[in-house]
């Protein structure tokens, strides 16, 4: 639920943009801000392509990009396709035919890259397979494969070479008279990437999909890109995102809703608020929360869960979360349901019985939920 109405300070106010489907997922004007990641596996291994692909959806993706380099991966990417539970993009490079084959294959959405994928002919053909055979494009500009004649006019890759890349690229899309695209225009360097997402919000109405790239390791990548798409997302910049981790794609779509549901734009899932512990903690808070992090990935409710060594926050934090542990002493802590004080738990009982109660209490916002939605149609 929103609290904008009353707490005007956590407004987002998101940039008003046209609307396009990617697959059965629409992308831009009021929809969610999705969550896209790209699979690693081999295309042309199905089965392993489409078991990450599967994970991912069960971590939450809305879409899923798979790369098409080569005849064989085309030829593979029409089953993949047909076993996937989400949409899948088809990215591009270098050969447009990879492009045409994609669209006959069924992929949602293709991924051209206007650096290097050839001539505005070799793009127009990929436009004609796109249209005839129903799928969405993304323009992605990378600051690392910017055109020759940008790199003469500018000297080095700069936000505005990619967004003159961009809007180049839009305008053959739109002088054939296509119109369902995105637009990325991203870059390794936080600053850049930024900047030019600014100036790009600005210069179309086009749905803006976000990333910083080649962002890095589990760690360090997730904070360049928490800083980089969160001012953004912040700013109501964005419309799509993938967060571009050396690590397992289900990281990056654990990433990018942390993110969205940071800055309250998605919800899914447990919300864990814990603390840091210290030597006031009356169990040790660090152990609990990694064991409840495994033990309720599986949720998929909205809800929030406070996890708190001791009364100085715990009893504050309880009072705003669905359910709530607050730690005491003698071994043992309260428990808040629906932040009310409950009842005490012994520390050694605590995982077991908090798992319970966030179940009992994702089944009753679920049954909430479905009769408000029963009510309204």
């Amino acid at each position: 639920m929103s609290l904008n109405h009353i707490r005007p300070w956590r407004n987002i106010y998101r940039r008003k943009s046209r609307q396009i489907m990617v697959g059965s997922v629409p992308v831009g004007g009021d929809a969610p801000i999705t969550v896209q990641t790209m699979t690693n596996t081999l295309t042309t291994d199905v089965a392993a392509t489409v078991s990450q692909i599967q994970a991912c959806a069960d971590a939450g993706a809305d879409i899923v990009r798979v790369s098409v380099p080569d005849e064989a991966s085309s030829k593979a990417l029409k089953e993949i396709v047909r076993e996937s539970p989400v949409p899948i993009v088809a990215d591009i490079h270098f050969h447009y035919k990879r492009g045409i084959e994609a669209a006959e294959a069924g992929a949602a959405c293709l991924r051209i890259n206007p650096g290097n994928i050839g001539s505005q002919e070799r793009v127009r053909e990929v436009i004609k397979a796109a249209r005839d055979y129903g799928c969405s494009m993304r323009i992605g500009v990378n600051a690392g494969s910017l055109e020759k004649h940008l790199l003469d006019k500018y000297g080095e890759p700069c936000p505005d070479a990619m967004v003159e890349s961009g809007l180049e690229h839009i305008k053959i899309l739109q002088d054939n008279d296509f119109h369902d695209f995105k637009i990325s225009v991203k870059a390794s360097d936080v600053f850049m990437a930024a900047a030019a997402y600014q100036a790009l919000a600005e210069a179309t109405d086009a749905p803006i999909h976000l990333g910083i790239t080649e962002a890095g390791g589990l760690m360090s990548g997730t904070i360049k890109s928490a800083i980089g798409l969160g001012n953004l997302l912040w700013m109501g910049i964005g419309d799509t995102i993938r967060v571009s981790l050396s690590a397992d794609p289900v990281e990056e779509v654990k990433v990018g809703y942390d993110i969205l549901k940071s800055l309250g734009l998605r919800h899914r899932g447990v919300n864990i608020i814990s603390c840091p512990s210290c030597a006031r903690q009356g169990f040790d808070v660090i152990k609990t929360v990694e064991a409840l992090e495994r033990r309720l990935e599986h949720i998929k409710t909205p809800m929030s869960l406070s996890i708190i060594g001791c009364v100085v926050n715990g009893p504050g934090e309880a009072l705003m979360t669905d359910v709530g542990f607050t730690g005491g002493g003698n071994g043992a802590g309260m428990v808040y349901l629906a932040g009310q004080q409950s009842h005490k738990l012994s520390n050694d009982e605590m995982v077991e019985h908090i798992v319970s109660q966030v179940e009992t209490r994702a089944a009753q916002l679920d049954l909430e939920a479905a009769a408000v939605e029963n009510s309204a149609n």
